[in-house]
């Protein structure tokens, strides 16, 4: 199964999107000192930075909708490839999980 890397990892993302957050929140406390041609260009940048943002996201949603449709695919094959194993490694699966809802249930 070969899956397609995704780039930016949750670490950076969540830093990239509070930075975003911050520099607007920046942006929006200064526009009450200014003028109304300075609130303009700030309403500019604050509406640039927030495209640029919004086409991260996009990238970064892309990404993983084809990382997940590789995955997807290459589950698909492999079960078609080995029907047997597949079904072995359910029936394993839903051991482990009937054990640890029967000891959940003991417990209370």
């Amino acid at each position: 199964m070969s899956q397609i890397p995704v780039t930016p990892s949750k670490d950076k993302l969540l830093d990239e999107f509070n930075a975003v957050v911050s520099e607007t929140e920046q942006l929006l406390k200064s526009v009450a000192s200014l003028g109304s041609d300075q609130a303009g260009v700030l309403k500019g940048n604050v509406d640039e930075a927030l495209a640029s943002a919004s086409g991260q996201v996009a990238d970064i949603r892309e990404r993983f909708l084809a990382q997940a449709s590789a995955t997807a695919k290459a589950t698909d094959d492999y079960v078609k490839q080995n029907p047997w194993q597949a079904i072995g490694i359910v029936a394993v699966v839903a051991a482990a999980a009937g054990l640890v809802a029967g000891i959940l249930v003991a417990r209370r």
